[in-house]
């Protein structure tokens, strides 16, 4: 029978991969309590969380909650990183102090329901973010309003050159 902690942290982690737009396994064993709290500023930055479970409570989980078998991945002490809204955020809070520190390791990550591996969590991290594209969607439109303006100016000065050279011609003729 298990015990009510394990029963409490299991509901806790069924809350955490609840509406989940993405969730990072990373490997956390080298880093001082320093580091780790910055890392956690890092991805809390991102509108993401860190935290760590125990990997047998995790498989049960994941399982209950339709995600795919992790059993490699779940080796040894792991932290997980539960991103609700913006998975390349919190993808890039990582890979940026795993550059500056080595002894943090992405080991894999769940996306839409996939399991992907380190190099396709690094490959989403370099990807634009949901401001990045919030930026460029922006730009896209200006630049459309911009020269939509251009085009509808230019007909009216079209116009008013064509007129005001038939006048010039009248009078002269």
């Amino acid at each position: 029978m298990p015990n009510k902690q394990n029963v409490e942290t299991l509901e806790a982690i069924k809350e955490d991969l609840k509406d989940l737009a993405a969730m990072w396994i990373v490997d956390y064993r080298g880093l001082t309590v320093s580091q780790i709290q910055e890392l956690r500023r890092n991805i809390r930055q991102s509108d993401a969380q860190m935290k760590v479970y125990k990997n047998t409570l995790m498989k049960i989980a994941a399982k209950d909650a339709g995600l795919p078998e992790m059993d490699t991945e779940l080796a040894g002490p792991n932290a997980f990183v539960f991103a609700h809204n913006d998975p390349v955020a919190s993808a890039k809070a990582l890979k940026d102090f795993a550059k500056s520190n080595e002894a943090l390791t992405i080991k894999a990550g769940v996306m839409d329901g996939e399991l992907i591996g380190e190099e396709q969590v690094k490959a989403v991290a370099s990807l634009p973010g949901r401001e990045e594209i919030y930026a460029m969607f922006a730009g896209a439109v200006s630049g459309i309003a911009r020269g939509l303006a251009t085009t509808v100016n230019g007909v009216g000065q079209g116009l008013a050159q064509s007129v005001s050279q038939v006048a010039e011609q009248k009078p002269a003729a």
